[in-house]
């Protein structure tokens, strides 16, 4: 009988403990570029660490409002597009702001009124301590001093709550991208306002807005009339047949020349001076 050689080196072909298998994923395609004026979330997201990751080119989205049934209906809407994804609910302006630093999405969409903190003031925390989250305030009629508000803070998106579903998700991929989206209703509302708030009648608006507008030149008009209208950096360029970067400019220049902020307010003017772009040519 041969007994076991047990001096013979051990075999160190074979690794004593199975290693996971490693799984590549695919490389994935963005959904949309981001224009080159500003910062935008989904670029900003790549330094951090989000609590739930989701696949590259998604939207992702907070929803805050203290209505349950609004928040589902939101969520529902959003849904309808397979390139926005919801990733966390809040039911007021307080909680809105502690999800938003826990999720870190690209777009927060929220009501005005809220308990605790309400939509405005929420807004304005988030745009001071989270710039790279766009946001988009759901507003109702008859709130147009709230509007105005959100205005100074940053908001870049206002939507009725009775509009259009599909302006939910238009505005959702505007601020987005970095443009300003303002339904047309809100848009109305707000010169409206502004015209019945001791600021002059409509007409003094309009004729103050247009001043303002004919010091800049026939592109920056252009650009003007395409801001009001909510377009991105992008599809400006696009409709426009321009350098992408050429446009950034051109937005820059128009917002210095305005006296404006952001492009939201300079929608406003735009719809104040009535310079609103022409439809598409599919659509003529």
């Amino acid at each position: 009988m041969t007994r076991p050689d047990t001096n013979r080196a051990p075999d160190t072909t074979r690794p004593d403990t199975p290693r996971a298998p490693h799984i590549t994923r695919p490389d994935e395609t963005p959904a949309y570029m981001a224009p080159a004026e500003a910062t935008p979330a989904h670029t900003t997201l790549a330094h951090t660490t989000p609590a739930d990751p989701t696949p590259a080119g998604t939207i992702r989205v907070l929803i805050a409002d203290d209505e349950p049934m609004i928040r589902a209906g939101v969520r529902a809407v959003l849904a309808t597009d397979p390139g926005i994804e919801v990733v966390a609910e809040a039911a007021d302006g307080h909680e809105a702001v502690e999800l938003v630093r826990a999720h870190r999405p690209h777009v927060a969409v929220l009501d005005v009124r809220m308990p605790r903190t309400n939509g405005i003031e929420a807004a304005a925390e988030i745009r001071r301590t989270l710039p790279a989250t766009g946001v988009v305030m759901l507003t109702t009629f008859g709130e147009d001093d709230y509007i105005l508000r959100a205005l100074g803070c940053g908001a870049a998106g206002f939507l009725i709550k009775s509009g259009e579903p599909e302006e939910l998700v238009a505005g959702v991929r505007a601020v987005a991208d970095g443009a300003a989206y303002l339904s047309p209703k809100v848009a109305a509302r707000v010169v409206a306002h502004l015209a019945s708030t001791g600021a002059g009648a409509l007409a003094g608006r309009r004729a103050a807005a247009r001043e303002r507008v004919a010091g800049l030149t026939p592109r920056e008009r252009e650009v003007l009339s395409h801001l009001g209208g909510g377009l991105s950096n992008g599809q400006i360029a696009r409709r426009l047949h321009l350098v992408e970067g050429t446009v950034k400019a051109h937005v820059s220049s128009v917002l210095a020349r305005l006296g404006v902020d952001n492009r939201a307010a300079a929608a406003v003017v735009a719809h104040e001076a009535g310079i609103l772009p022409p439809p598409p040519a599919e659509q003529r």
